[in-house]
């Protein structure tokens, strides 16, 4: 199949406002609690509710030996059956999702029509830390049960098993989709083809190999990455270890023509003609100096591999990073392009260090942070957004821009700092034109919940039981995305403004551990008397 795309400018139009004026979703005003042994429904803003688009005990169409179901692996029941035992399958755990638009789709049914509308995920969770096998997926929107979701591919063109696989996007130059590995050392980044059973290559001597989540294009066809990777911990606080990369293609419709891996260094405040960089330090001056607002930093992307001079073979993109003075930050796992600034602004967060005993605290960025990249060829300006003053607010995860002037971050927090808060995940709306340097907060739209599922794991990571267990606990959020599905350039996130609800535009997340249900978000149409889809404002 052919998709067709014209040119890499976007036109100016796009960066015009679709959408203003628009009621923001209400304020949800408390998270779930973590109560031992009790489950927990989603809370969204009254303007909105939830539908289930698929869960992991979904059969897929076209089931492999090992994979057989949407978010369980074929190596148990889905919940024990001995008593006594935490012996049950592991559950894949859906990661980030990408929503195309696309026609001529094939699954395994030859004879089915399985629409135009289709959501791609990853999975992060293998077999076992010795047999790991990670597998892509396609939810068939508008298809019936039996074929609602098809497995894309569990092995590489070379018939290896795939990795585990965080992050995803639609790259248009190519066709093809691009999705990361969150592995450090063994992680890197793979392109997919849209075909059943899909091809899958990996790339790792060209954009190396690293602990890459976030991934997104620009109309060049460039990517900007984002890594995950927890560094020392020291007292319950981690070491910043993570870089924010840029590659830049040699070719963007065949990415395996290479290019060059570059990686974003920002220069000291206090020392202008020093770059940040790693020294194991959690509580150092410039630590502190970025999650301080009024600063601003200049920044430059640095050359840290090119295929043309280095060649193809693979490489720890983190070494090569930090051989180059790369400045490294404490989990900035995702990021996106700024609706309407004509991809001149990125936005990217930190995940911190997702206890509440963290020493670095709020003053050195210990429960998360949200910054602004302001980019200008090789230079640019980042200065902080938001710096999470307390752990209510902490484990910034996946994004996605609401409109022009607002973004959602969502949380991680992980079963340990919702024990210590007594809170769950939450998604939070952020405002672009509002300071929060003076204790202005962010709204809660989402209070995720726990399914019973989920619960029953969060309590069999505490012990007590017989058994191999494999599993996470709480319930994540996680695949945060809106989209209105253009699989052209100029579908591009970030090419424009997002709508939500109006022209196609789609939102979707997935209730990540547990049950692995993923949903779409729609308007709540309760005060809507014509009934015709559109916010009721």
């Amino acid at each position: 199949m052919q998709l067709r795309y014209t040119h890499y400018a976007l036109p100016l139009l796009l960066a015009t406002r679709v959408l203003s004026g628009d009621s923001l979703p209400t304020n949800v005003p408390a998270a779930n609690q973590k109560v031992a042994g009790m489950a927990a429904p989603n809370v969204l803003s009254p303007e909105l509710s939830e539908t289930v688009v698929a869960q992991g005990s979904n059969a897929l169409e076209n089931p492999s030996p090992k994979v057989t179901f949407y978010g369980y692996d074929n190596n148990g029941t889905m919940v024990p059956i001995v008593p006594g035992s935490r012996e049950e399958a592991t559950k894949t755990e859906p990661d980030k999702n990408t929503y195309l638009v696309l026609k001529g789709q094939k699954g395994a049914d030859p004879r089915y029509n399985y629409g135009t509308h289709f959501l791609f995920q990853g999975h992060e969770l293998g077999l076992s830390s010795g047999d790991v096998h990670g597998y892509i997926t396609r939810i068939n929107l508008d298809a019936d049960g039996a074929h609602r979701v098809t497995l894309m591919a569990d092995q590489d063109v070379n018939g290896q098993p795939l990795p585990n696989i965080d992050g995803s996007t639609w790259y248009p130059f190519s066709q093809k989709l691009l999705l990361t590995v969150e592995s450090s050392a063994n992680g890197g980044v793979l392109q997919a083809t849209l075909d059943v059973p899909s091809k899958v290559e990996r790339l790792d001597g060209i954009f190396g190999q690293g602990g890459f989540e976030g991934i997104q294009a620009d109309p060049k066809g460039n990517l900007i990455i984002v890594e995950d990777v927890g560094g020392t911990t020291v007292n319950h606080g981690k070491a910043p270890n993570s870089y924010v990369y840029r590659f830049v293609p040699a070719n963007p419709s065949d990415l395996k023509k290479g290019g060059k891996l570059q990686v974003l260094q920002v220069a000291s405040h206090s020392t202008p003609s020093h770059p940040i960089i790693f020294d194991g330090n959690i509580l150092s001056p410039d630590v502190k100096d970025l999650h301080t607002y009024g600063l601003v930093f200049n920044t430059t992307w640095v050359t840290i591999h090119d295929t043309a001079v280095d060649g193809f073979g693979a490489f720890n993109a983190i070494l090569a990073a930090r051989a180059k003075n790369g400045t490294p930050f404490k989990r900035p796992e995702n990021g996106q392009f700024r609706p309407g600034s004509n991809f001149t602004e990125f936005y990217f967060d930190e995940t911190g260090d997702t206890d509440n005993l963290t020493p670095a605290g709020a003053t050195y960025g210990g429960f998360g942070a949200i910054f602004k990249l302001a980019l200008s060829g090789n230079n640019g300006q980042l200065s902080l957004v938001y710096n999470s003053p307390d752990a209510v607010h902490a484990g910034f995860d996946n994004c996605a821009f609401w409109d022009a002037d607002h973004i959602v971050f969502v949380e991680d927090a992980g079963d340990t700092l919702h024990g210590q808060r007594n809170a769950l995940d939450s998604a939070w709306l952020f405002d672009l034109k509002t300071s929060y340097a003076h204790g202005a907060q962010p709204i809660r739209i989402l209070a995720e919940g726990r399914d019973a599922s989920a619960t029953l794991d969060s309590l069999f990571g505490a012990g007590g039981f017989t058994g191999t267990f494999n599993n996470e606990g709480d319930n994540e959020i996680t695949g945060w995305h809106l989209s209105d599905g253009d699989a052209s350039v100029l579908g591009l996130l970030g090419a424009k403004i997002p709508t939500p609800f109006h022209g196609g535009w789609r939102l979707f997340f997935t209730q990540q551990h547990g049950d692995n249900v993923t949903w779409e978000i729609l308007q709540n149409d309760t005060n809507d008397d014509d009934h015709d889809g559109h916010w009721p404002f």
